[in-house]
């Protein structure tokens, strides 16, 4: 079985936009879930959250970084082009109740992951806020979407080009200064994005939720890749997860378990033409 591709596009220098027909994932498919995908038969399986799906007519979209090998295949992919691998839905769904006020905070691929689930809390009655955080204006993206469905949107850039300048520690004083008292924080992005907040968010005492992201192979659990420690126990995100409490997660194992393939992700990239220009302009991954 094959999968067409609708559309491939950059829609910001190294953030790709994917949208894919797989109408049985589409029509079963929940906010928070993820599935995963492989460029050709021989190419890796990568997961990546899904960021908007229409039950009617069968297309999902997702944002993915290009970091390495397989990705950049995924990055040459065009309208009208098949895939052999679009596996899901995975994982569990968000949890989603009637919370009062919800923050949410993405960066990188994060940014539009964030979308469905915004979607269901709004559903659910609760006031919703998105704060985008990138290196500049130019790595933004969905901003009006989110303007259309969200009581309220930030943006925090490290140029200040556009929002607050700086990094993300500077959200207590955004939240401070519009009189926003979050009775749940999510947070989706790259790792470092979602320990930062969860130190931020840890004193304060505001529940924090993140959606882990680790090396995964075959997202049911069964070949272990994907542990992580939470809590003291050891989670699989594939299964138990993706999403997980940020102060409970133990974020320096985490960290080192991420570079575990830096070198073998990176290093077909120097040896070939597959990939495309980075411009290093997001986080660290997808």
């Amino acid at each position: 079985m094959s999968y067409k591709v609708i559309e491939r596009r950059m829609i910001v220098p190294n953030i790709h936009e994917l949208v894919v027909e797989a109408p049985d994932v589409a029509r079963s498919i929940q906010p928070g879930q993820f599935i995963i995908v492989r460029p050709n038969d021989k190419g890796e399986r990568i997961p990546l959250s899904v960021s908007d799906f229409d039950a009617e007519s069968g297309a999902l979209t997702s944002f993915f970084q290009e970091v390495g090998e397989s990705t950049s295949k995924l990055a040459l992919l065009r309208a009208g082009d098949t895939i052999p691998t679009y596996v899901g839905p995975l994982g569990e769904a968000t949890e989603v109740e009637n919370y009062g006020t919800v923050l949410l905070v993405g960066g990188c691929f994060g940014i539009g992951s964030l979308y469905p689930i915004a979607r269901t809390l709004k559903e659910a009655g609760n006031r919703v806020f998105m704060v985008s955080e990138a290196r500049s204006t130019y790595l933004l993206y969905w901003q009006d979407r989110y303007k259309k469905l969200v009581d309220g949107v930030f943006t925090i850039t490290r140029d200040g080009t556009h929002g607050a300048k700086g990094h993300v520690e500077n959200i207590t004083e955004l939240l401070g200064r519009e009189e926003i008292r979050p009775d749940r924080v999510i947070v989706n992005g790259c790792t470092f994005l979602m320990k930062r907040v969860s130190d931020i968010t840890r004193p304060l005492g505001l529940k924090t939720v993140v959606s882990m992201n680790p090396i995964m192979i075959d997202g049911t659990g069964m070949c272990g890749v994907c542990r992580l420690s939470v809590g003291g126990e050891i989670k699989f995100a594939c299964v138990d997860g993706p999403d997980f409490d940020g102060h409970l997660i133990d974020w320096d194992e985490f960290l080192a378990r991420r570079k575990t393939y830096n070198e073998e992700e990176t290093a077909p990239l120097r040896k070939s033409d597959v990939g495309t220009v980075h411009h290093g302009g997001c986080c660290s991954r997808s």
